[in-house]
């Protein structure tokens, strides 16, 4: 798998270590001095977050130890007052960790009470290499380490945390910030990982590029280079030319939605937009949206019916990209509708809220469309569609996006800080993040606005899943800076939109 010039590779353990092996065994770099860098970079992160007092360094037996133990050697030889806690005597370390160990002195036993007088709590516990439930000694080293309420500067990864996955099967310790080594890991950039690693900084440790090893399955947005890539409006065009939206949704009470999604995609360079709701609510939106069209469908008491279908297929015709689900309803006629025409439909197809509520247990219906189909869950929506329960798709984030894509062999965009795009092949791009002012209402309807603008002007539709997100979240941000993170309402980030590039 060749990944695309706008993503960063994450590479998760198993490629971590075959690169390592490669740099020890072909370049003949020796490992000793790979953790020695490792240590430094700690050792500078551990300065940056306490530049005084006492530190208290917790050590297991593996190399993450030995990253640790090198840490405290060198901020010792620095001036530092630095407490060596130990969960495993040196007698069961082997290799470069027991090498750096033998190297410091006074190490004691791993106790609670000698985290007292510290300023900041090293964790070099578990590496990359841990996954399921932490047990023993080192449970019990990650709950003091947690219930000290000190800053905790992780090495590589937080003990507990799964370095492929982000998944905590256990207890796992709250970093302020990580120190991880040549590379940033999945788990460090998707949630729970993502929100107990803190601040990452990646320390170079001198392994070179070109390592003979598959390129990674998971990979980090980067910005610059995808929005760079996204076409703008040139003479020449036309309304149509700069992207053709259709938004089918709305239903009696819920007409901010349809209006949010439409606007969204008008402010993401959509040229031409209409929204498709039903007749008796047809003239809310006429009056809230001033440049986009309208289309009264036939319906039932304020809702959708699956004889509205026809005529926004017939409005598909021109091309485009539909976005089903906003403000639709949870009626039977409501999601007769949605069904229908999303099967139906020929055009690129945004799936959410509703929309995706009518195809709840019913992924596999989506696997037969021949255009191209992104679907816009929240965690609880995606259990909806898997059948599953909330808890299971919040505790492992990355296998259910991945489960959802395959069996709707469509575009996966499972929202959150850690926004997960995933598309049936199995590749995963991971958003950096966003900010707490899109914790807000109407901001997911806004996202499927802007994913059907950057759609409908015929980009692929992964690359364009990705730019909608980045588009969305910066444009979050650039609110969040006007208004303060609790001031945001939905339609601020709209109005951000064309300062988010």
């Amino acid at each position: 798998m060749t990944l695309p010039s706008w993503l960063q590779g994450l590479p998760d353990p198993e490629r971590m270590r075959a690169t390592d092996r490669w740099a020890i065994e072909e370049l003949g770099i020796p490992g000793s001095e790979l953790m020695e860098r490792a240590g430094r970079g700690l050792a500078d992160l551990v300065v940056a977050v306490a530049p005084d007092g006492p530190i208290a360094i917790a050590c297991g037996k593996g190399n993450n130890g030995g990253d640790g133990y090198v840490a405290a050697r060198l901020l010792r030889e620095a001036g530092r007052d630095v407490h060596v806690l130990a969960v495993a005597p040196i007698q069961e370390l082997s290799g470069d960790a027991r090498a750096n160990a033998e190297r410091v002195e006074g190490i004691e036993p791993f106790a609670a009470a000698r985290l007292d007088d510290c300023a900041v709590v090293v964790d070099a516990l578990l590496g990359t290499g841990f996954s399921g439930a932490p047990h023993g000694a080192v449970a019990g080293a990650i709950a003091a380490l947690n219930a000290a309420g000190l800053p905790v500067v992780a090495a590589d990864v937080p003990s507990g945390i799964d370095a492929a996955t982000g998944v905590a099967e256990g207890e796992a310790v709250q970093a302020r910030a990580t120190a991880t080594f040549a590379a940033a890991k999945p788990g460090l950039w998707i949630n729970p990982g993502k929100s107990h690693a803190g601040a990452v900084r990646v320390v170079d440790i001198g392994i070179p590029t070109g390592a003979p090893v598959d390129e990674p399955d998971i990979a980090l947005i980067d910005d610059a280079a995808l929005l760079a890539l996204l076409p703008s409006r040139r003479a020449g065009w036309t309304k149509f030319t700069s992207g053709h939206v259709l938004v089918a949704g709305g239903s009696r009470g819920l007409t901010g939605a349809p209006s949010l999604a439409a606007e969204a995609a008008q402010r993401a360079g959509a040229g031409y937009v209409t929204a498709c709701v039903p007749a008796s609510v047809q003239i809310v939106l006429a009056q809230r949206l001033l440049e986009a069209m309208t289309r009264g469908l036939p319906d039932d008491d304020g809702a959708h019916t699956a004889a509205g279908v026809d005529e926004v297929i017939e409005l598909a015709a021109r091309g485009g990209a539909l976005v089903v689900g906003p403000g639709l309803g949870r009626s039977d006629g409501a999601f007769a509708f949605a069904r229908d025409l999303v099967a139906r439909a020929e055009v690129a197809v945004v799936l959410d809220a509703d929309g995706l509520n009518a195809h709840a247990g019913g992924l596999g219906a989506l696997a037969g469309r021949g255009a191209p189909t992104i679907l816009t869950p929240h965690e609880g929506e995606l259990a909806r569609l898997l059948d599953v329960e909330s808890s299971a798709v919040q505790a492992r984030r990355l296998e259910h996006a991945r489960a959802a894509a395959e069996q709707s062999q469509a575009i996966v965009v499972l929202k959150g800080d850690d926004t997960l795009v995933a598309e049936p092949g199995g590749l995963v791009a991971v958003s950096p993040g966003a900010t707490g002012a899109l914790a807000t209402a109407g901001t997911g309807d806004v996202l499927s606005g802007v994913l059907a603008a950057v759609l409908a002007r015929d980009l692929d539709p992964f690359m364009a899943a990705c730019a909608g997100v980045r588009l969305h979240a910066r444009a979050g941000i650039h609110a969040a800076h006007e208004k303060g993170v609790d001031g945001v309402i939905a339609r601020d980030v709209i109005e951000a939109l064309p300062f988010a590039r």
